[in-house]
């Protein structure tokens, strides 16, 4: 219970779902449609989000914190 306290220090309220908690206020998105991006790959060339409209993709993310 120690991260109810801390949220009640912070004023934030605790929500969560199943096993994930977190601060803040839910909020639902407004839009189903990511946004365009671009990113250059591995050998530097760039790609876009919006070159594969229309095609399934699969989008894998990992960050070190």
């Amino acid at each position: 219970m120690a991260l109810v306290a801390f949220a009640e220090r912070l004023r934030q309220p605790v929500v969560h779902e199943g096993d994930v908690w977190a601060f803040g206020e839910p909020r639902r998105p407004t839009s189903l449609e990511a946004p365009d991006f671009t990113l250059p790959d591995v050998d530097g060339r760039e790609h876009s989000l919006s070159d594969a409209r229309g095609k399934k993709v699969m989008l894998v993310t990992w960050a070190s914190w």
